[in-house]
């Protein structure tokens, strides 16, 4: 097992989750339900960013290969990527970019507060800074489930259909494999199995204040982490790298 090269790919997943959720997220500007929300969001597309370019220029230092944050980000292909498919799934409407952004912050937060416990001094350092911005993600994205979840009858209806479409990408979340195992047992990464049980607690009590029920567990997906990426995947990449693909002598 090499050490170095399980925690590049323990840090590049982290940041490929930032990554690709803040580029969807950035879609959204502009195009907001109102102008404070659109200031909001674009906020946290940019947070989000922001997380993936620390992790990503730590995944490209102890991987040795002299690959930096931006080429992590605008050179690799599809099936190099690590990140899991929830992040990906396309905005939808209004309410399922909301079901997607609470299930993943609520996990995000999470995995931030244990890593600040981390032996590693630079995931400790970077999980520490990234969870002061995302425990203000988890409020916004949860006030907006209630909002939406105990609002009208439409968007209810919208809801109960978001989470329903979003639920079957949760498992993922959770998975744990080799890289993670190895990183637990080194004392740098966090036992993801764990942190289960108080995400539900957490999401089934902000859908009760939003009228709305736990969906139930059917057919799980997963893969991404492996590389395995839904559909809609290529087209978010052809959009995120096409500028840089297209002048790679340039600096981004």
């Amino acid at each position: 097992m090499n050490d170095a090269a399980d925690l590049a790919t323990y840090a590049l997943r982290l940041g490929d989750n930032a990554l690709v959720l803040g580029q969807r997220l950035a879609a959204w500007t502009g195009h907001g339900p109102a102008l404070e929300e659109d200031l909001a969001s674009t906020n946290v597309a940019l947070d989000l960013i922001g997380h993936a370019r620390l992790w990503l220029a730590y995944a490209g230092e102890c991987e040795g290969r002299g690959r930096d944050a931006d080429c992590l980000a605008f050179t690799r292909d599809a099936r190099a990527f690590t990140n899991v498919l929830l992040v990906e799934r396309p905005n939808g409407d209004y309410a399922q970019t909301i079901v997607r952004q609470f299930f993943f912050d609520a996990w995000h937060l999470l995995v931030l507060r244990a890593l600040r416990a981390s032996r590693d001094a630079r995931v400790a350092a970077i999980a520490e800074k990234a969870a002061l911005e995302v425990t203000y993600h988890v409020k916004r994205s949860g006030d907006w489930v209630i909002r939406l979840g105990d609002g009208t009858d439409e968007s209810h209806a919208r809801m109960r259909t978001a989470l329903d479409d979003a639920w079957p990408y949760t498992a993922e979340l959770f998975a744990m494999d080799g890289i993670d195992d190895a990183m637990v047992a080194c004392g740098i990464g966090c036992d993801l199995a764990t942190l289960r049980a108080p995400w539900h607690t957490y999401v089934e009590a902000v859908l009760a204040d939003a009228t709305l029920s736990m969906p139930v567990d059917g057919v799980m997906h997963g893969g991404g982490r492996a590389g395995r990426h839904t559909e809609s995947f290529s087209y978010l990449l052809a959009e995120m790298q096409s500028v840089a693909r297209c002048v790679p002598a340039e600096r981004w």
